[in-house]
């Protein structure tokens, strides 16, 4: 029990302690960076269609926990980028309410999951339906824990495409409310999943690896890419992308 406890909280204690020290860099939130960090280039017709999820620490203290994870679809020929979020603030769903790849308020984004080509052409219509038809849509759904939040809305759009193996980050505190059930396949739908209410929980597939969701924080194994997954530091070991 002393081990379990000190994995799931000594991460978290490396975690404010990198905050306290760096965390500050980023400026107030009100007037931080949100311009693009560079990771796409910049759209035209000519361009394939593509799919991509980023996630990046979420805002003031509460990025020690946690980062914010959003989408960015473009079909095949279409002229711009279409980015969604759902936030806490306005429509939960937001609409380009921000650069495709830009910064979460001074934070760089790190690339989640990247898909090109006809693969992505394939399942943007399925993406798009779980987008449209999304539950969570009305003013006061949102909720910063453990969820609706904006990983639960990502994690219930990569649910409907699990031929793309995708795996949000340790750090994507809401991704585990359970959306479409307490129990069931997992979003690669190569395991199973139980939820109670996003505060426990345990998820075992060969692509999501072993989690164990404790008050939304992840403490996991990865043995497919070989990783370990901490509460507030996130993965480390064999990167996903």
């Amino acid at each position: 029990m002393l081990l379990l406890l000190f994995l799931l909280f000594g991460p978290i204690a490396i975690s404010a302690a990198s905050y306290v020290a760096v965390g500050n860099r980023r400026g107030n939130w009100q007037t931080a960076d949100r311009s693009s960090a560079g990771l796409l280039p910049p759209p035209s017709q000519d361009q394939d269609a593509l799919i991509r999820v980023y996630a990046a620490r979420t805002v003031r203290w509460r990025g020690i926990f946690a980062v914010h994870c959003w989408i960015v679809l473009k079909e095949r020929g279409a002229a711009r980028y279409a980015r969604y979020d759902y936030t806490a603030w306005g429509e939960p769903i937001r609409v380009d309410g921000f650069a495709p790849d830009g910064r979460w308020f001074g934070a760089l984004p790190e690339t989640v999951l990247a898909v090109d080509g006809d693969d992505a052409q394939g399942v943007i219509p399925k993406i798009r339906a779980v987008i449209e038809s999304y539950r969570f849509r009305s003013l006061g759904d949102y909720q910063t824990w453990p969820g609706p939040n904006s990983n639960t809305f990502v994690q219930a759009a990569l649910n409907a495409v699990p031929e793309l193996h995708a795996v949000l980050p340790p750090t994507a505190i809401g991704k585990d409310y359970p959306y479409a059930g307490w129990w069931g396949r997992t979003a690669s739908g190569t395991g199973l999943f139980v939820s109670l209410g996003g505060y426990l929980g345990l998820t075992v597939g060969w692509v999501e690896g072993i989690e164990l969701n404790f008050l939304g924080g992840v403490l996991g194994l990865d043995l497919r890419r070989p990783a370990f997954k901490f509460p507030g530091l996130g993965r480390l070991g064999v990167p996903l992308t």
